[in-house]
């Protein structure tokens, strides 16, 4: 992951805080602000092992109940203090009961809540918490299997808006002791997987662009949205667009572009 120690950083969600932790002790970057979801008491009670006075004993702001998709959530936040807004591994919370995922699935999917979730961090990001005069960057860091490789990261997430996608890098977990990738739910370890650190900004010439890899599933012998190929000729390209996988890409795209078209 790529951080220059005179930014002032910004890290969402993140659970146990170790992430936020480890950035802090081993990168020492300008300032960080960490924020989790939950209250400061599910955090303690969810996870044994958690970061949460570790970071306060350091001076480091611990902000709770941070939603990034709810300006009353992060009011409190000064506006445009950041140079990055980094989101680790993010994925919607479990459901309750069944009764609230029929609620909120009633007309999308959970391929669209999680999209949703992502085009609300890089929107928020650039109007409100990135410094106007700043490096202005928004990190994602996902994995590269199911669910998470159908969101179609790359080219969905912020479409009709003046964000761009700069490239991607492989995240090394390596390079930051102590981090362990939890359960968005509980108290478990996620068994380490491949991941990729996506790059966002409002500047479309950004410098950074040379530290990173361009998409690599553009252009006609490829399926962008699959995320496949390159197809030998057409014949094969026509027979993926006729698999499963490919019209259930079609079928999230579809309802993606219901959700945008009523923004």
């Amino acid at each position: 992951m790529i951080i220059d120690k005179t930014w002032r950083i910004l890290t969402v969600g993140d659970g146990d805080l170790s992430f936020s932790a480890s950035l802090l002790t081993h990168y020492q970057p300008a300032s960080l602000t960490a924020t989790v979801l939950d209250t400061s008491d599910v955090l303690l009670g969810k996870y044994a092992h958690n970061d949460y006075q570790t970071l306060l004993d350091q001076q480091c702001p611990v902000l709770c109940e941070f939603d990034v998709t709810d300006p009353n959530a992060w009011s409190t936040l000064e506006k445009h203090s950041f140079d990055l807004v980094i989101f680790q591994f993010p994925l919607i919370p479990a459901f309750k009961s069944h009764q609230e995922f029929q609620e909120k699935c009633k007309e999308v999917h959970i391929n669209t809540l999680n999209r949703q979730l992502l085009r609300h961090f890089l929107v928020n990001s650039f109007k409100h918490f990135l410094d106007p005069n700043g490096a202005r960057l928004c990190y994602i860091t996902s994995k590269d299997v199911k669910p998470y490789k159908e969101w179609n990261i790359e080219n969905a997430l912020h479409r009709n808006t003046d964000i761009d996608y700069l490239g991607w890098h492989n995240f090394n977990i390596d390079a930051f002791p102590g981090y362990k990738v939890r359960n968005v739910d509980r108290d478990k370890h996620v068994k380490d997987t491949k991941g990729i650190t996506y790059v966002w900004s409002d500047n479309s010439a950004h410098a950074i662009k040379s530290q990173l890899n361009e998409s690599l599933y553009k252009g006609d012998a490829y399926c962008e949205l699959c995320a496949t190929g390159p197809y030998n000729n057409d014949q094969d390209k026509l027979k993926h667009q006729s698999t499963k996988k490919h019209l259930n890409m079609l079928n999230y795209e579809a309802m993606w572009q219901l959700i945008l078209d009523r923004e």
